[in-house]
């Protein structure tokens, strides 16, 4: 078997993992993870077996990354222009969308738990079968296809709109 280059599963597969990683963490974070998923795919790609999935392979790094991107998020200070009063949350809830929340999706997806938001990113946006997603989400594949079945309905009754 050939193995292709680098490049060229760039331009076949990074679409998809870019879709999955805005999906995921929400456009304001999703080039950053998408970089880094192909700067640590590059590294690894000369030992990927052959035959392997590689759009599997590459979500699973993006997840990975994800990852990384909320626990930096979660140890990074908050700059406000002033301190809230104690006992309120400033003015927003974290259902609130920010400035930065200009898709309607991203901010349909972002009312979501995050199971339901990732089942339904590797699935529908990364194309992987359940039996795939539930390995990444170390999960059953029945409980994976219930969230993204229960994310899937919130979506689509979400303000009275159907968001297909």
């Amino acid at each position: 078997m050939e193995v292709k280059p680098f490049e060229a599963i760039v331009r076949e597969h990074g679409a998809v993992v870019l879709r999955v990683c805005r999906a995921v963490l929400g456009p304001d974070d999703a080039e950053d993870a998408w970089s880094e998923t192909f700067l640590a795919a590059l590294r690894a790609y000369p030992e990927l077996q052959a035959g392997a999935n590689v759009q599997a392979w590459l979500v699973t790094i993006a997840k990975r990354k994800a990852i990384d991107v909320h626990r930096s998020a979660a140890r990074r200070p908050v700059l406000v222009p002033e301190l809230p009063e104690p006992g309120s949350d400033g003015g927003r809830s974290t259902e609130t969308p920010g400035p930065g929340d200009h898709d309607g999706l991203w901010a349909a997806l972002r009312t979501l738990p995050q199971r339901q938001r990732e089942a339904l990113a590797y699935h529908h946006l990364a194309g992987l079968p359940f039996a795939e997603v539930a390995v990444l989400l170390g999960s059953t594949e029945a409980a994976v296809r219930r969230s993204a079945a229960d994310g899937m309905k919130k979506l689509r009754t979400m303000d009275g709109e159907d968001l297909r």
